[in-house]
């Protein structure tokens, strides 16, 4: 791609960051330009977005309905999975696939509740009741 031909489409990160890109100058000569963003990739990613919307919402109304514990739902909003939430709380893989239960959930400790709790970033009652704090 050409210097000038690097797209400068407004994207989902737009107002935060810029993408490097190598583009060839007028000399032939490999350099790094900087790209506001492409809308192939802004769509792109607006539809994955959309997609762990979904994946949260379908955790949330498990939850709800007795089928999974909150867990599930914090792993899906914080975008973990049971290796990574192991890494984090200490626990065992089978062990975090075994609290995503409601009822394995119910027989928690206060320490092990506090674990998930910390690794989510949310206190101990948020993690029971699924409540979502940004600041």
């Amino acid at each position: 791609m050409k210097k000038e031909e690097i797209p400068q489409d407004p994207g989902a990160l737009n107002k935060l960051t810029k993408e490097v890109c190598y583009a060839v100058d007028q000399s032939g000569q490999y350099v790094t330009e900087l790209s506001s963003g492409w809308e192939v990739k802004a769509k792109a990613l607006d539809v994955a977005w959309e997609d762990i919307e979904n994946r949260i919402a379908v955790a949330r109304q498990k939850v709800l309905g007795g089928e999974a514990s909150p867990i599930l739902f914090f792993m899906e909003y914080r975008l973990m999975d049971p290796g990574i939430l192991a890494a984090y709380t200490g626990f065992w893989k089978w062990r975090i696939k075994r609290h995503l239960r409601a009822k394995a959930f119910g027989k928690l400790s206060h320490n092990q509740l506090r674990r998930y709790a910390e690794a989510f970033n949310v206190s101990v009652e948020d993690l029971k009741n699924m409540n979502v704090h940004e600041g």
